[in-house]
């Protein structure tokens, strides 16, 4: 396995091994790697010749300093981690080299970054166009992977990429689970253990949702899903949507003919987890 720390060297190498015949696959990962991310790293992996995994915090997709601060970096041990788990090269730059000057391009990706974790997050899908897009053109890979747990990021990169007329498949990969049913996520490293134990009760609260469509409006559901989850004092809702699953647009009714996901923000204390769920 090679650590790559510059975008030139990538570029070059990747190209090398594109006139080989080689296909190449990319996981674009922030670090702090956790079983969900080898799932992605082995699916790459299967799917390709060459796995390439980019590890980078990047700071332009936070809007919360505090929460760039916090964010776990663990480089040697995701090293270690990818080694063990077929990869092939690690991109690990530094912010100069990724962004050498401001990278003021805006993008527009409508409707699908103007709820949920747009209305939330404002400039944090600005900020992941940025960083991906530089990592598409640094590795022009076949293939990228993405966790479905970041639900709507991908419907975002997918709108990224027919925007700049990329030339590869984005392949959206299953949430992995702990034992308890949390959610993998970097983030969960740094709960403290009473807001660990229940955190489980987000993803027991919206399997029990899935069985209830037929007693309930989806108004209704929302409402209950959000009092279920709020019953626990450690948790506390940041919004529930049921929407669907190309344009996030919200469902107003169980007959309409589309695929529908719940999708949910809970603050444990200080710490934001993400999950969904299809219906």
């Amino acid at each position: 396995m090679n650590i790559i720390t510059k975008k030139a060297e990538l570029t070059t190498t990747i190209e090398k091994l594109k006139q080989e015949g080689k296909t190449v696959g990319l996981v674009p990962t922030m670090g702090a790697l956790h079983e969900g991310h080898i799932s992605l790293v082995k699916t790459c992996k299967e799917g390709n010749d060459v796995a390439v995994v980019s590890v980078f915090v990047n700071p332009t997709q936070f809007n919360d300093k505090e929460d760039l601060k916090r964010y776990p970096r663990t480089l040697d041990k995701d090293v270690a981690l990818l080694e063990k788990n077929g990869c092939d090269y690690v991109f690990a730059p530094s912010v100069e080299e990724m962004y050498p000057e401001e990278d003021t391009r805006v993008f527009n990706f409508g409707y699908v970054e103007s709820v949920m974790e747009g209305a939330k997050r404002p400039g944090h899908f600005n900020g992941v166009g940025q960083i991906v897009s530089k990592l598409f053109d640094a590795v022009q890979p076949h293939r990228a992977y993405f966790g479905m747990k970041d639900f709507q990021q991908v419907a975002v990169i997918k709108n990224m990429v027919k925007q700049l007329h990329y030339n590869l498949e984005i392949v959206p990969c299953p949430i992995i689970r702990e034992a308890d049913g949390l959610a993998m996520s970097s983030r969960n490293t740094l709960l403290e253990p009473e807001y660990r134990k229940n955190a489980p009760h987000i993803h027991a609260v919206l399997q029990e949702a899935t069985k209830l469509t037929s007693e309930m409006s989806v108004d209704e559901l929302k409402q209950w899903v959000t009092e279920e989850i709020n019953k626990n004092p450690y948790l506390e809702v940041e919004y529930f949507e049921i929407v669907d699953d190309t344009e996030l647009k919200t469902i107003r009714d169980w007959k309409e003919n589309n695929v529908k996901v719940g999708c949910v923000a809970v603050y444990a204390g200080k710490i934001r987890l993400i999950d969904n769920i299809v219906f």
